[in-house]
């Protein structure tokens, strides 16, 4: 394996410490993903230049200038704290023809739109839960007959869960009146109201530019929440450590009849090439009791923390975490930009 100089671009506030020693969990959690990458690629001989960014390019523009590395590795997901910006961060790569791990800009510009993802999901007849979308400022209107209660309501454009609680899940319209503002106070942006799908929690990871590779179908267990509470992936469930252990949360591959398995399989791959994804990412879907598949969003970049879903879920068709990190190495080496003709 070649050595290569990787600039890995993360947030100012998440750059790790050398070692997780005299840290609790919780504040390890924070920067774990960039702790795990840093280390691992530098345990496997890549010359490693920590780039931090905030609000500046600077210290970027500088490490291309000093450092000249070969790949950056992309772990930002928000400029000027709004998550809109990643895809001008990943442009801002293209534009100074550096090779960089993760989605492209136009594949993420889409995704992370979440109301855009799904009029393209329309598009293509891929089955995924009606929605309106409330721009800041205004106020719900039902458009007549068209959408149904229970609704489920949250950012247009933000992820990470942020922002979405056992009362995102609304069953009037006052309980939409009200969570609806609550995402335009809180959060600061647009709000997406879709009906809700009551079913099973699948994802499945997928990892290339133009040849794809899956990993098994995944699940999350929702057993364990509190009586009557709905089966959703809240901020507390997907952050709180302790809440997940509490609650017994668990993941890992679903059990489903071959055939299932196959069908979500093939229709993960036909949206990441639809979205025009490349890299690797996430779909997220649901699974109603009738066995039909709701496709609620694809997450372009999604968390590369060694133990965490993405990687362990490739760790079941022969990845280890290195040969994970190495194979995005590889994918943003070889990824085609425009720029290149």
């Amino acid at each position: 394996m070649k050595s290569l100089r990787v600039a890995v671009l993360m947030h100012a506030e998440l750059v790790p410490p050398e070692t997780t020693e005299g840290f609790t969990p919780d504040e390890i959690n924070r920067w774990k993903v960039e702790f795990d990458v840093v280390t691992t690629l530098q345990n496997m001989g890549h010359e490693v230049h920590i780039v931090p960014l905030e609000d500046d390019f600077a210290p970027l523009r500088l490490a291309m200038d000093v450092f000249k590395p070969h790949v950056g590795f992309n772990l930002l997901a928000h400029f000027h704290g709004a998550a809109s910006y990643e895809s001008a961060l990943v442009g801002w790569l293209e534009l100074h023809k550096l090779a960089y791990t993760g989605c492209n800009p136009r594949g993420i510009f889409v995704a992370n739109d979440k109301a855009l993802c799904k009029k393209v999901f329309k598009y293509h007849r891929i089955r995924a839960p009606r929605f309106m979308v409330v721009p800041r400022g205004r106020v719900p209107k039902l458009p007549k007959g068209k959408l149904d209660f229970p609704m489920f309501v949250k950012s247009v454009s933000e992820h990470a869960s942020i922002g979405i609680s056992h009362a995102s899940i609304v069953r009037d319209i006052e309980q939409l009146r009200e969570r609806v503002e609550f995402v335009h106070r809180n959060i600061g942006t647009a709000a997406l109201c879709e009906e809700y799908i009551e079913g099973r929690e699948l994802t499945i990871a997928i990892l290339g530019n133009k040849r794809l590779e899956t990993a098994p179908v995944w699940e999350a267990n929702l057993d364990g929440l509190p009586p009557g509470a709905p089966r959703i992936m809240t901020s507390r469930l997907k952050w709180n450590l302790a809440y997940q252990k509490q609650v017994g949360l668990e993941t890992g591959p679903a059990e489903l009849e071959p055939e299932t398995a196959a069908r979500i399989d093939q229709l993960g791959k036909r949206i990441y090439k639809v979205l025009g994804l490349s890299g690797y990412a996430r779909i997220d879907m649901r699974m109603d009791a009738e066995g039909r598949i709701w496709i609620l969003e694809a997450n372009p970049n999604p968390d590369l923390c060694f133990g965490e879903d993405f990687a362990e879920s490739f760790e079941r068709v022969g990845y280890t975490y290195p040969q994970l990190l190495q194979k995005l190495l590889n994918l943003g080496q070889r990824y085609h930009a425009p720029w290149m003709g």
